[in-house]
């Protein structure tokens, strides 16, 4: 089963690179539609002049994405416990449980489904589907929004001085909190990407939402409000639910032809003791570091898919994010740093006295080469620091990438990277987890396509 797999991957592979360079890399219908397949280092769409309308437009596109890992792991932990399938009333002796055991192989591929559509001058949709994700192997429905440029579907010319600088979003999708959730792998879709993995607190959640911006001068504003759900329903549950608020202001200009600045600063306010835990798990496709650190007792398959990350697991919480990003010919440089506070809950309704809070650090430094950058190399730091509560132990977790990529066409990029990443010795992790002194390494190599 596992050969099929992978002959079938090899197949689909090179029959859609195939495909892919006949593609020109010229703006169309296709790539206002979905920026981000087209162009590397987009962040929020640009505000250009709508497509003229003549009839409703579908563009149908994807991602596609498999890994071939060969990480190992271990850990200081002095001992993992025993394995729950031995001692008690079988009245065997304990058998000391261990770390699994890691090998080089493929992972199962991951893959999206994207429908873009024109609706009307300046209005389009977009909605993402998951054929295949690490922790549901079945189709779903990510999210989805619709973004208003233009109101000419009111009236013709109906306050079109106010729309070339204003845009209205809203649907049920990732939130615009940060930079890093655009440079982000989403499941299949890894172009963007310029490593396997994405940062250890992994800002990203889909939530019903709404959006208001406002473009001026190479300043780009946003204030919006989710209803802090990722599983939506009306009906209550014993926590209880608030609304999020949350805004960006950005600074993104084109100095001169070598040169380009942005400088962006994002916060995020949640209010309700079930909404905060979002932020930094909402992702359920999965993590790139499968299995790594997970013992002969913890569960595999879809039931530990976010191994490698960190959630601090707050509820109230305020969460800011700035990200620097500066081109200079072919240097690349992106930052992060993240502050996160609020409370880790006693128990499902009880709030501890005081509030805990994590640091985020990240840094991506590359060097594009070739006429049209196609090549790249580079390296990322990323750090995480902090307590769950004010005297609560501090967890540490530090990682570092370095590697390269070829852009075999636009929507071909084939990664190659060296990855470390390292827990502090602490009880705070607890005395039989492995995460105590825990470290995993190795080479990670990803081909993704996304047209």
């Amino acid at each position: 089963m596992k050969t099929s797999m992978i002959k079938i991957s090899a197949a689909a592979f090179i029959f859609a690179a195939g495909l892919m360079n006949a593609q020109e890399d010229t703006p169309s219908m296709r790539s206002y539609l979905a920026p981000e397949k087209y162009s590397k280092n987009v962040f929020e769409d640009p505000k250009i002049e709508a497509p003229d309308y003549s009839g409703v437009k579908v563009t149908v596109g994807g991602d596609f994405a498999l890994q071939f890992q060969s990480l190992k792991h271990s850990t200081e932990a002095a001992s993992l416990g025993t394995l729950n399938t031995t001692g008690g009333t079988t009245g065997l002796p304990p058998v000391p449980n261990t770390l699994r055991v890691m090998g080089s192989d493929f992972n199962l591929p991951t893959a999206n489904l994207d429908v873009n559509a024109y609706l009307s001058k300046g209005v389009k949709l977009h909605l993402r589907t998951y054929l295949s994700a690490r922790h549901h192997n079945e189709a779903w429905v990510k999210g989805g929004y619709l973004q208003i440029d233009n109101l000419d579907f009111i009236q013709e010319g109906f306050a079109s001085e106010i729309m070339k600088h204003a845009r209205v979003k809203v649907g049920m999708d990732e939130l615009n909190y940060g930079d890093a959730h655009f440079r982000r792998t989403d499941n299949g879709k890894a172009l963007t990407n310029p490593f396997v993995g994405n940062y250890i607190m992994d800002s990203f959640t889909t939530e019903a939402f709404g959006e208001v911006y406002g473009f001026y001068n190479n300043f780009v504003g946003m204030i919006g409000v989710s209803n802090g759900k990722l599983n939506q329903t009306a009906v209550k549950g014993v926590s209880d639910n608030a609304p999020s608020i949350y805004a960006k202001l950005a600074y993104d200009k084109q100095i001169q032809s070598d040169l380009r600045v942005r400088l962006s600063g994002s916060v995020i306010k949640t209010d309700g003791l079930s909404t905060g835990q979002y932020l930094y798990s909402g992702d359920r496709a999965g993590s790139r570091y499968y299995y790594v650190l997970l013992t002969e007792n913890d569960l595999m398959g879809t039931n530990n898919y976010a191994t490698g990350r960190f959630n601090p697991n707050f509820r109230k919480m305020l969460a800011f994010q700035i990200n620097p990003f500066i081109k200079y010919q072919g240097l690349e440089f992106f930052g992060l740093f993240e502050h996160v506070s609020g409370n880790r809950l006693v128990n499902a309704t009880t709030e501890r006295d005081t509030d805990g809070s994590y640091t985020q650090l990240g840094a991506e430094l590359l060097y594009r080469l070739g006429n049209k950058e196609q090549f790249y190399l580079g390296g990322r730091y990323n750090s995480v620091t902090g307590k769950d509560w004010k005297d609560a132990p501090e967890r540490k977790i530090n990682r570092f990438n370095i590697g390269g990529g070829w852009y075999m066409t636009p929507n071909v990029l084939a990664k190659i990277e060296y990855v470390n990443q390292e827990y502090n010795n602490s009880d705070v992790w607890g005395p039989t987890n492995a995460l105590k002194g825990g470290k995993f390494n190795g080479v990670m190599l990803e081909a993704t396509i996304g047209f």
